[in-house]
């Protein structure tokens, strides 16, 4: 079984997939090393990590570069945050997929959000024909790679966010999506209705007022990511320990358990 065939599968066990959202080769380890059955890149974390803002200002070139370091030192199935495709046009994305997948990636993440118009998402009609076309051409050249459309309307906190969601959610596994990742989303009903409506895995992001993983298992959810919130926590702790040493005039806080 290759990565991509495991990476499929374990959207289908019992327990929902906990993804650990790596954004070097060290957290990517450390990730494998304590158990956890695939990773994801967070874009925002290693963007932030390069000294960019997240929104693809950092170029595809550096992002490869990152995912193919990660995927050498690991051997769990890899999934990438590709944001938007990294390409306005769909020829272009499918080629940027293609280099991710010679680097052994198992999955992508595709999101709906237009980053040229802050704050709105892109027309669902135009979106999923994009999503079509790309699952289109990966199947003619035989490319084996989990789709995973991320759509945002709850994380553009729109008022009409739910019906706004399930309409995509029929449009985007139609047109070939394998999974649905909907980031800001919290509530249990809410949760409860979109996985009814879905033919194909949800997945949901850490939020404060997430459920408990009991509970989203319990609602049929299938994957959890981190997104960038395990990066920013580390970084205040890295904050907080710099704090200490100044503070205490010595090296000793590096050591205190």
């Amino acid at each position: 079984m290759n990565n991509y065939e495991k990476f499929k599968q374990l959207h289908h066990q019992e327990q929902a997939l906990l993804l650990g959202n790596a954004w070097d080769v060290n957290t990517a380890r450390l990730f494998e090393k304590k158990g956890f059955q695939a990773i994801g890149t967070s874009s925002s974390a290693i963007a932030q990590s390069l000294g960019y803002e997240d929104g693809e200002n950092m170029s595809f070139g550096e992002l490869l570069y990152m995912v193919g370091r990660i995927a050498k030192c690991i051997s769990i199935p890899l999934s990438v945050d590709l944001e938007t495709g990294y390409e306005a046009n769909p020829v272009g994305i499918v080629q940027n997929i293609k280099y991710l997948y010679e680097h052994g990636v198992a999955g992508i993440n595709l999101e709906d959000s237009d980053l040229k118009d802050q704050g709105k998402l892109s027309p669902i009609e135009q979106f999923s024909e994009k999503i079509a076309f790309i699952k289109r051409q990966l199947r003619a050249e035989n490319i084996d790679i989990f789709l995973n459309i991320r759509t945002d309307a709850f994380l553009l906190n729109q008022e009409d966010a739910l019906q706004e969601t399930l309409k995509r959610i029929k449009a985007y596994q139609d047109s070939g999506a394998d999974g649905i990742f909907i980031p800001g989303i919290q509530k249990e009903e809410d949760i409860r209705t979109v996985v009814a409506a879905s033919a194909v895995p949800i997945n949901v992001m850490c939020l404060p007022e997430l459920p408990t993983f009991e509970t989203l298992n319990a609602l049929g959810v299938k994957r959890l990511s981190m997104g960038g919130f395990m990066f920013r926590y580390v970084n205040n702790q890295f904050s907080n320990i710099l704090d200490q040493v100044s503070r205490e005039s010595s090296f000793y806080p590096l050591f205190r358990n």
